[in-house]
């Protein structure tokens, strides 16, 4: 056979669709499992916007458009920005693409060359390291500690900034521990990427699913919508995960050499979403409001009861739909935890290395379950708690 490129060895998987196709397995067998695993909401998005979807079907809007979006949808995207971050985007600094990811990595592929440095956070998404080395360039890790809140070490990031380092990437609310940066630590980071000159990648597809305050976008500090790249979608604040919908902010050239990337390879994303994409950015139904209280809801019951299983240390996430779980004193791997829960217990969850060296001693949940399914998770992970309680110094 002939051999296949070598970038290819260079990525990696994402552990909680492993998690999830066992959890599928078990239940194929007959077992109840309580699926905490995916970072999808159970949510639905809003009649309207699925009504839009069904118009825009049968008005034909089926056909090929620009290969930056329907222009309609990037006026929304700008006004949307405007209302919800106080952010002055103009239309033609926003490209949208089939999903976020596809948005991410158009825009890393526009930024990054092979030889180059990538600082990004860890645990966070895997697929920063992973596309960064399928570019050929070097993934090179900050960490997100318990004891600092999981806000990230300005000066451990300072000193890894070297003359090959060409961007940062970030996440926040942050995938997997639910950290919401702090404004300092957004100050900080601006003025790191204004000394070093470095391309900033701000992944905010979790920016509406906020617990409390106003979401901070680096992209509002001075001098930083000139090297700031915003990673957007659909798929979490509007529950449009299977639309594949996402978007890209970013200053005009970097716009432009995004849509020749796009005419490259996926020509544009489908009409009919986008015409219902508008709607969702309106929220005329207030869907998003409910939806991040009853995320809000579910947060402070699972933390509150994790805390009180043997072994079990949460923080309570500010953002996202995640619980990032320290389970250290459980003396057990959070692998072996892990499959404790999904064998024994038949509650899915994702053992924190999925997401970096910094996640070996955590567990992800997510919050995308309803509350009485929660609650039963939380009963079966008590009753299996009792095979490491010992172990357990309190």
């Amino acid at each position: 056979m002939r051999r296949i490129a070598s970038r290819v060895s260079q990525l990696n998987g994402e552990g909680a669709l492993a998690v999830y196709s066992r959890a599928k397995e078990l239940e194929r067998a007959g077992r109840s499992i309580i699926h905490l695993e995916l970072g999808e909401p159970d949510f639905h998005p809003a009649a309207p916007v699925v009504d839009a979807a069904c118009q825009a079907l049968r008005a034909g809007r089926d056909r090929y458009v620009s290969t930056r979006g329907i222009p309609a949808l990037r006026e929304a995207i700008a006004e949307y920005l405007k209302r919800t971050r106080r952010l002055e985007v103009a239309p033609d600094e926003v490209l949208v693409a089939p999903g976020c990811k596809m948005a991410l990595s158009l825009g890393m592929m526009a930024l990054i060359e092979p030889g180059d440095e990538v600082l990004y956070p860890d645990p966070g998404f895997p697929i920063y390291p992973s596309f960064t080395r399928g570019l050929g360039a070097k993934a090179v890790p900050f960490g997100l500690q318990e004891r600092n809140g999981f806000q990230p070490d300005l000066e451990e990031i300072a000193g890894k900034i070297t003359p090959r380092t060409t961007a940062l990437i970030f996440n926040s609310p942050n995938n997997p521990t639910g950290t919401v940066f702090s404004a300092e630590a957004l100050r900080k980071i601006a003025e790191l990427a204004e000394k070093h000159d470095l391309w900033i990648l701000s992944d905010e597809i979790y920016a509406r699913i906020l617990f409390s305050g106003e979401y901070e976008s680096i992209w509002a500090l001075p001098g930083m919508a000139e090297r700031t790249v915003i990673i957007d979608g659909f798929s979490k604040s509007f529950a449009m995960t299977g639309w594949r919908l996402g978007y890209a902010v970013a200053p005009k050239p970097v716009v432009e050499a995004m849509d020749l990337l796009v005419l490259n390879t996926f020509t544009c994303a489908a009409e009919f979403t986008q015409v219902a994409a508008i709607e969702a950015l309106l929220d005329s139904t207030q869907a998003v409001e409910a939806m991040v209280a009853e995320y809000r809801k579910r947060r402070d019951l699972f933390v509150a009861e994790l805390n009180g299983i043997p072994g079990f240390r949460c923080q309570a996430p500010g953002g996202a739909f995640y619980a990032w779980v320290n389970i250290e004193e459980t003396g057990l791997a959070a692998e072996d935890v892990a499959k404790l829960l999904l064998e024994e217990a038949g509650v899915a969850g994702i053992a924190g290395a999925a997401f970096g060296p910094g996640g070996k001693n955590y567990l992800r949940f997510s919050l995308v379950s309803a509350r009485h399914l929660l609650e039963e998770a939380l009963r079966r992970m008590m009753q299996v708690s009792s095979r490491w309680r010992a172990a357990v110094v309190r």
